[in-house]
Order: C-alpha cells, then sequence, then structure tokens
C-alpha cells in the first residue's frame, strides 16, 4: 500500500512538472528542444493522412447509406456484431424492399392485368438492382472501408501513443537542462561571491558544505540529462520507424482505392445493363399490347414477350416520348427502307456497321429478336439494332 501511494505521488510529481515545464514553453518562458526537420515533417505528413482518411472514410460511409438515421443504426449493429464476433446479416436494400412492394401489389391488383403485370416486370428488375447494390455494398466494405478503418483504429493509435511518450520524453530532457542551468548558475554565483569570511571559520567551513551540496547537484542534474537525453533520442528513433511507414500506409489504400473504383464501376455497370433490359422488357409488352387487337391483351410474361413476325410483317419504328417502339404493320414486299439515325460499330460478323443519315433496306425474318432487324446495304448485309432505325413510308 505504502509503495502505491509513493508511485502515485511520484508520478502526480512528474505530470506536475511536465505541465509548469509545458505551460512556461507556451509563455516563452522556458526553451524548447524542437525536433529534427526530417522527423517534423513526417509527423506534418501522418497528421495529414490521418485527417483526410477520417474525411474519407466518414464520406465515403455516407456515399453507401445516405440515410444518418440508418447510417448510425447499422453502425451501431456493426459494433455490436463485432463485439459478440459474429457474421453481420446482409441488410436489404431500398431498391429490395421496393421490388418486394412491388410484387406484393401485383399479387392484389393482379398479376393478369396490365398494371399488375408491369408492376411484376418492375419488380423483378429492381429486385436484381438492389441484388447488385448490396454485393456492391459488401465489396467497398471489405476492400476498402474496412483497410482505412483498421488504420485509424490499429496503426494510428500506435503512432499517437508513441508521439505522446515522445513529447514527454521531450519535456522531462527540457527540465533536465532547466535544472541544469539553475545548478550551474547557483554554482557560479556561490563561487564569485563566497559566504564567509576568513577570519571566521565556522563560515568558512558551512560554505565549503554548501559548495559541495551545489557541485554534486551539478553532478546529478548532468547525469540525469544525459538519461533524459538518450531516452529522447531513442524514442524520437522509434517515432521516426512509425512514422515511415506511412508510406507503405499510402501504397495500401492506393491499392484499396482502386478496388473501390473498379467495384463502382461494375455496380453502375450492372445498373444501367439491368435498366437497359427493364426498358427492352416494358417495351415489348407495350408492343404486345398494340399489335393485340383485344383491349385485354397484355404481356403476362416479361420473360416470354415476343413481336410476331413473317414473311408478311415488317417493324415500323414510332417514338413516343423519346422511347422508340416497334408497330407490326403488313406490306406487300416484306421490305422497307429505312434511315440512320446514329452510328453503329458492328460487334460481330452477324452485324452491320452503319453510319448516320445514310438509307439502308430492313426486313425481319421469322423467330428473330423484335429489338433487331436484317439490313442490307449494297452486298453488304447483317443484323441491325431497330433503335438505331427511323423506318420510311
Amino acid at each position: 500500500m505504502d509503495f502505491n501511494v509513493k508511485k502515485l505521488a511520484s508520478g502526480a510529481g512528474v505530470f506536475f512538472t511536465r505541465a509548469v515545464q509545458f505551460t512556461e514553453e507556451k509563455l516563452g518562458q522556458a526553451e524548447k528542444t524542437e525536433l529534427e526537420p526530417h522527423l517534423e515533417i513526417l509527423i506534418t505528413r501522418a497528421d495529414s493522412t490521418k485527417n483526410w482518411t477520417e474525411k474519407i472514410l466518414r464520406q465515403t460511409e455516407v456515399l453507401l447509406q445516405p440515410n444518418p438515421i440508418d447510417h448510425t443504426g447499422a453502425r451501431i449493429e456493426e459494433f455490436i456484431y463485432d463485439k459478440l464476433d459474429k457474421k453481420l446479416p446482409s441488410r436489404t436494400t431500398n431498391s429490395e424492399l421496393l421490388g418486394q412492394y412491388m410484387l406484393e401489389a401485383a399479387n392484389e391488383f393482379g398479376p393478369d392485368t396490365p398494371y399488375g403485370s408491369t408492376l411484376i416486370t418492375v419488380g423483378e428488375y429492381q429486385k436484381r438492382l438492389g441484388d447488385a447494390e448490396r454485393e456492391f455494398l459488401q465489396t467497398s466494405a471489405v476492400t476498402f472501408l474496412t483497410p482505412l478503418r483498421n488504420f485509424l483504429d490499429g496503426d494510428w493509435r500506435t503512432i499517437s501513443k508513441e508521439r505522446r511518450l515522445l513529447e514527454n520524453r521531450r519535456l522531462d530532457l527540457d527540465i533536465c537542462k532547466a535544472r541544469l542551468k539553475k545548478a550551474k548558475q547557483a554554482e557560479a554565483k556561490a563561487a564569485a561571491a563566497p559566504d564567509f569570511q576568513e577570519t571566521r571559520p565556522r563560515n568558512y567551513v558551512l560554505s565549503a558544505s554548501a559548495s559541495a551540496l551545489l557541485s554534486e547537484e551539478v553532478d546529478k542534474a548532468e547525469h540525469e540529462l544525459r538519461v533524459a537525453q538518450t531516452e529522447f533520442e531513442r524514442q524520437a528513433e522509434v517515432t521516426r520507424l512509425l512514422l515511415e511507414g506511412i508510406s507503405s500506409t499510402h501504397l495500401n489504400h492506393l491499392r484499396c482505392l482502386q478496388d473501390f473504383a473498379e467495384a463502382q464501376a461494375t455496380y453502375y455497370a450492372q445498373c444501367h445493363h439491368y435498366t437497359q433490359d427493364l426498358q427492352r422488357e416494358l417495351n415489348r409488352c407495350a408492343n404486345a399490347v398494340n399489335t393485340s387487337h383485344s383491349s385485354a391483351a397484355v404481356c403476362p410474361n416479361p420473360n416470354s414477350c415476343f413481336l410476331p413476325s413473317g414473311p408478311s410483317s415488317e417493324p415500323v419504328i414510332s417514338q413516343s416520348t423519346s422511347t422508340l417502339v416497334v408497330e407490326q404493320t403488313q406490306t406487300a414486299t416484306g421490305t422497307r427502307k429505312a434511315k440512320v439515325l446514329y452510328d453503329y460499330d458492328a460487334h460481330d460478323a452477324t452485324e452491320l456497321s452503319l453510319l448516320a443519315d445514310e438509307l439502308i433496306t430492313v426486313y425481319t425474318v421469322p423467330g428473330m429478336d423484335p429489338d433487331w432487324l436484317i439490313g442490307e446495304r449494297g452486298n453488304e448485309k447483317g443484323k441491325v439494332p431497330v433503335t438505331y432505325l427511323e423506318l420510311l413510308s
């Protein structure tokens, strides 16, 4: 118990001494040992890395989870599962939830009705978009957020701890310097103006004893200064090595950033693909309704909608609200002239490259995808997308 009290008192004394030294430095009443310029540069670079990593991490979390309430709840849930050492369950995305609502609404309104069938089509694609979003969130969390958070929670805490220790060692060193300076000043003052008279031996003995004490105090202060200098240099070296590791951190974060950008590109490409497929499905359903002479004709299954075609039918392009729809008309020849709206580069030998504003001959064949036509230009022939054409009357 006595040892603990002494240790506590000693620690409080050291803390108080350091506080006094720090305050005097701020007030300009005490000298401060400056760090090496290289070490100062490393510290500034490390602080900048920490600050910007925090900002990037927080904003990325906001990007992936825009709702602040949901974001806070997600972090709390993540913290709880992390403490329980359990895997965090995947959360339903907003797109998935929207798709589920649409499917449930379609069942209630009737899947065979035009509105119900369309709800089913859009709902299924919303669920696909939600799946892509959840995969993107999981990939981003693993490849980008986790490494950044590990740096802040791991490496940076170690660096901060060693920097605080370095600051304490510097304060101890400056305290020892100030103590030695005061001891030497007292010794020099005693030597310059001795407090004794040769005719009074008793004063001589007392003054000699005081001089010896001052000399001993100087020796003690010099020894403490050497120890403090050694401890300071050792801690400065440890801190320098840790701070130089920031370069490796930058390389690691660079790779993580590349992975994040790749995941983001994949996600948006999937979203674009799904939305394009959804638009084609809706166009097919609308086309099925338009070609049917009965108002009850709908597209019961979005994956089975098709355009009937034959030798006596050909597609005609009509435009409504910027969406091109294929309509079936009866002709005698089965071929028609079409004007190319945009340039198109063929993807394989079965397709025909197009130039804007040129005229080509187009027709369809039985069983052909309604999004495509056969185009002819001189001796060249191949498939062409109908959305790039304007059929002429």
